[in-house]
């Protein structure tokens, strides 16, 4: 059986999809608990709604560690974990945008 060879630019694809993974789902899943945290505020009480929002964050730190090593290509696996992690930071950041906080 032929050993398969591991070359530097196969070791950098993953290692920049492990820090997409990391990085990535890391801000995906703090966006989504501050984003979230402020809907539920208004429908239960605050501890609650961080709590809800924090445990539901860890499903979406999950879904974008594994779409970082789902997609296809490197820009598209930051893109899938950047992007949404942006529009989420947008939504948490709006009250104070919009000067309601």
């Amino acid at each position: 059986m032929k050993a398969a060879r591991v070359d530097g630019r196969y070791r950098l694809a993953v290692a920049l999809r492990t820090l997409a993974a990391a990085a990535g789902g890391y801000a995906v899943a703090a966006a989504l608990a501050a984003a979230l945290s402020l809907a539920l505020i208004a429908h239960m009480p605050r501890v609650e709604a961080v709590l809800v929002a924090t445990m539901l964050s860890w499903l979406a730190y999950a879904a974008a560690a594994g779409w970082a090593f789902y997609a296809r290509t490197i820009w598209g696996a930051w893109g899938g974990t950047l992007a949404p992690a942006m529009v989420l930071g947008a939504l948490a950041l709006a009250p104070r945008w919009m000067g309601a906080a």
